[in-house]
């Protein structure tokens, strides 16, 4: 927030009247006195106070030849060491989850973001889901993967490891190619594990990305993320 500063102000004159040196120097003496007063005193900042939360905004589409198409959006909040998220159509279709993780971080040229997680799930699918994220960076390379066992609460053969993996280069700041895999239910095809390319663009705090899966030994999927980040 801007704050008003108020300054002290002083006569440059006394109406063309002449001043007797000793009330000059009284003068003198409290303007002095008012100077070092002044000093003494911290100056109030204009600058705004930082916000200590982190917020991220990424919303996936998934395009599924022959399959249901549909928008997956994944929101997130940290603060400090506090990690919040909220999932949906990620486990499953019409199916929500919400995440408590703590953050870690350590290295300086090899950089290893860690979070462990824990995740409740609702809808369709019903159950609890220990998770993780990690993404480590190395100068122009990084390695990200995200991943969660859902147990299912209601069908012990509904149980499931879901995860997301991907590498990528970057170029240049603003674009990033790479490998990704995925393996997920929330669409079925004939690879358990798929695997495909992406390529990401980033401009400020929005980034776009897209993923394209299983070209060359099935029907190819194909993802389109876009990112924010506030």
């Amino acid at each position: 927030m801007a704050r008003a500063q108020r300054r002290d102000v002083f006569p440059d004159c006394w109406n063309g009247t002449s001043i007797p040196g000793t009330v000059e120097t009284k003068y003198d003496a409290g303007q002095a006195l008012a100077q070092e007063t002044t000093a003494s005193q911290p100056a109030s900042s204009s600058s705004p106070t930082p916000n200590p939360w982190a917020f991220s905004l990424t919303t996936n589409g998934y395009i599924v030849t022959g399959n249901q198409s549909y928008v997956s959006p994944d929101f997130s909040a940290d603060r400090g060491r506090l990690h919040l998220e909220a999932r949906y159509n990620n486990e499953a279709l019409q199916t929500g989850s919400l995440w408590l993780g703590y953050n870690f971080s350590a290295g300086k040229k090899l950089v290893l973001d860690l979070t462990p997680m824990l995740g409740a799930v609702f809808g369709n699918l019903n159950g609890v889901a220990p998770g993780y994220l990690i993404t480590l960076t190395y100068r122009r390379f990084q390695l990200y993967s995200n991943g969660e066992y859902v147990f299912d609460t209601q069908n012990r053969a509904g149980s499931f490891f879901y995860n997301w993996n991907q590498v990528t280069y970057s170029p240049l700041t603003w674009l990033q190619v790479g490998v990704v895999t995925q393996r997920t239910r929330a669409y079925h095809t004939s690879l358990d594990v798929q695997r495909g390319v992406l390529v990401g663009f980033t401009y400020k705090k929005m980034n776009f990305t897209t993923n394209i899966f299983n070209f060359g030994w099935t029907t190819p999927t194909e993802v389109l993320s876009l990112g924010f980040n506030f």
